[in-house]
C-alpha cells in the first residue's frame, strides 16, 4: 500500500468534511466520512470530533503527528454537492482515487453550480400554490400564493448580491410576503389572507434545520442539536416578526 504523509491525508479528509458540513450534511455523516478515510490510509491513532459549526481532528502515526481545527459557519443546503462529495469519499475509502486526485475532485465538487434561478423561482411558486390548496384555500388563494411565491423567489435571488445577515434577509422576506398578501384584498378579490400568508412563507421556514436538530438530539449530539435548534428558532422568530410588523402597520 502506498505510503502517504499523515498531514496530507488528514488535511484532505478534513477539507472534505468541512465542505460537506458547509453544504448542510449531517454531523454523523461528516464524522464517519473523515474517520473512514483516515482508517483506509492506516492512520489508526486518529480522533475526529464534529459539531454543527466546527471540525476537530488529530492523527499520530510513528511520530508523524498532525492536528487540525476548522470553523464552519452555518450555510445553505446544497444536496448536489453533498452527493458528489459522498461519492468522492467512497472512492477515497476504496482507494479508487489518490490523494492528489482527491484534491482536484474536491475542487470540482465545490464549484458545482446551484440550481437554475429561474427554475427555483418557478418551483417556489408551485410549492406555495400546492401548500395553499393543502391548507384548504381556494383556487384564487392558490393562484395568489403562487404569484407571491415567485416574487419572493426573485427577491431572494436579488438578495444574494447583498452582504446582509441571514436573519435580516428572512425578516424582510416575510415582510414582503405579508405586504403582497394585502394586494388582492385592496383589489377587491375574495381571498383568504391567512392561508395566502402561511403558504407564502413556507419557502422561508427552517424545516431542515429543525428536523436536523431533533435527529441530533436523539443521537445524543446535544451541542449540535441545540445549535441547529437555536438557528431554526431565531429564523422562525424573524418570520413571525416580519409578518406581525406588516399586519400591524396595514
Amino acid at each position: 500500500m502506498e505510503t502517504i504523509a499523515t498531514k496530507d491525508v488528514l488535511t484532505l479528509s478534513v477539507a472534505l468534511g468541512e465542505s460537506m458540513l458547509a453544504c448542510g450534511a449531517e454531523i454523523y455523516r461528516v464524522e464517519e466520512t473523515v474517520q473512514r478515510i483516515l482508517q483506509t490510509y492506516e492512520l489508526e491513532d486518529s480522533h475526529v470530533y464534529v459539531i454543527s459549526n466546527g471540525i476537530f481532528a488529530s492523527s499520530n502515526v510513528g511520530g508523524d503527528g498532525c492536528s487540525l481545527i476548522r470553523s464552519v459557519p452555518l450555510g445553505t443546503i446544497h444536496l448536489g454537492k453533498i452527493a458528489a462529495m459522498n461519492q468522492l469519499a467512497r472512492d477515497l475509502a476504496a482507494r479508487n482515487c489518490s490523494v492528489s486526485e482527491g484534491w482536484e475532485r474536491l475542487r470540482q465538487c465545490q464549484e458545482l453550480p446551484p440550481p437554475h434561478k429561474r427554475m427555483a423561482v418557478l418551483c417556489r411558486g408551485i410549492g406555495c400554490s400546492a401548500f395553499c390548496l393543502l391548507f384548504g384555500g381556494s383556487m384564487t388563494d392558490a393562484l395568489c400564493a403562487g404569484v407571491i411565491g415567485m416574487v419572493l423567489g426573485l427577491h431572494m435571488n436579488w438578495q444574494e448580491r447583498l452582504s446582509m445577515a441571514r436573519f435580516a434577509k428572512c425578516l424582510f422576506n416575510s415582510m414582503l410576503v405579508t405586504l403582497l398578501s394585502f394586494l388582492p384584498l385592496w383589489m377587491g378579490l375574495a381571498v383568504s389572507q391567512d392561508r395566502v400568508v402561511i403558504s407564502g412563507i413556507i419557502p422561508l421556514f427552517p424545516g431542515i434545520a429543525f428536523t436536523t436538530s431533533v435527529r441530533e438530539l436523539f443521537n445524543s449530539d446535544y451541542l449540535s442539536g441545540v445549535i441547529h435548534f437555536v438557528d431554526a428558532l431565531l429564523t422562525a422568530l424573524c418570520i413571525a416578526a416580519g409578518v406581525g410588523i406588516v399586519i400591524s402597520l396595514c
